[in-house]
């Protein structure tokens, strides 16, 4: 969701969702501190206008300047990381009550676990194996079904009107590359030793001891392709969560632009950006699951490069 830019008196800008939320000021001692020294000539009612949608989210461990920046020190809460925490809590919840029956002996019942049941079988035997190889996969099949279910998530939630996807956060992506990353080289690591890893990036060549130099070569280009794999890995997700809602603002934009240049015929343009904000909101849900597949799937395969020699 976009951010619209309200006015205020004197030169003050809020930048603030418009989303159904309302703010009943009617005071200035009611505002919080922060937003009183950003704004010191602001009347509850303009504070209230450009509060308007805007959920202050509390800041136990940090001061905040403005509502975007914090002071130096402390930390603060985003509601990217709020929406993160209640991901993880639902997957908890679900892969709990399902290791529960199996871990019991019983049989999974309903839909629900059925399905996610069969989401697992699948990444393990047709993701995990066939990448990472039979003796190996079973290590790491539990971080990519976390991995899988988490990115899933936290993209479903871009659906949900006035959240967003934290997946479409750089620092997100970056950190969930971070994970992977951190697992080829702990797991390469355990597997051949540390040196022994480093080593295992020049594949095996049969060449004179005079090329010796060429080796190095090949292993510094082995080295930061390494390295760039899993940026890659980061940038990709950040930049197919990130266009789909670009286009759908892209829509919406069009058909607010035609609708105030062709009064007339406004229910042609609500009837096209509904139908098709609808029908990308339809292929969003694709990409949603397609972009946690796929990075689960590539996971695996750099996973499975570390702990095999090349």
């Amino acid at each position: 969701m976009a951010d619209a830019i309200l006015h205020i008196k004197d030169s003050y800008y809020f930048e603030v969702p418009k989303f159904m939320w309302r703010h009943g000021y009617t005071s200035v001692d009611q505002v919080p501190e922060f937003l009183q020294k950003a704004h010191p000539h602001a009347t509850p009612a303009e504070f209230n206008e450009a509060l308007d949608g805007k959920i202050l989210i509390p800041q136990p461990f940090a001061t905040l300047t403005n509502l975007y920046e914090k002071e130096p020190g402390g930390f603060a809460l985003s509601r990217f990381m709020i929406m993160e925490l209640v991901v993880a809590v639902i997957i908890a919840a679900l892969f709990i009550r399902l290791a529960t029956k199996l871990r019991s002996g019983g049989v999974p019942r309903g839909r629900m676990l059925h399905m996610l049941e069969g989401i697992l079988l699948y990444l393990r035997d047709n993701v995990a194996i066939p990448a990472i190889g039979h003796h190996d996969a079973d290590r790491f099949v539990p971080l990519l079904w976390t991995l899988f279910f988490f990115i899933l998530g936290c993209n479903l939630f871009g659906l949900v009107p006035w959240t967003g996807s934290p997946t479409a956060a750089f620092g997100v992506t970056l950190a969930l590359a971070g994970v992977t990353f951190m697992t080829v080289l702990v797991g390469g690591m355990a597997k051949f030793g540390p040196i022994g890893f480093w080593l295992n990036q020049v594949p095996h060549m049969d060449l004179p001891w005079y090329m010796f130099p060429l080796k190095i070569g090949i292993w510094f280009i082995e080295v930061i392709g390494l390295l760039i794999r899993h940026g890659v890995l980061a940038v990709r997700l950040l930049a197919n969560m990130v266009a789909g809602h670009l286009v759908l603002l892209a829509i919406m934009g069009m058909a607010f632009s035609l609708e105030g240049a062709t009064s007339n015929s406004w229910w042609l343009m609500a009837t096209i950006s509904v139908l098709g904000t609808s029908l990308l909101s339809c292929l969003e849900l694709f990409v949603a699951l397609l972009q946690a597949y796929v990075f689960t799937f590539l996971s695996a395969l750099f996973i499975g490069a570390a702990v095999h020699k090349h």
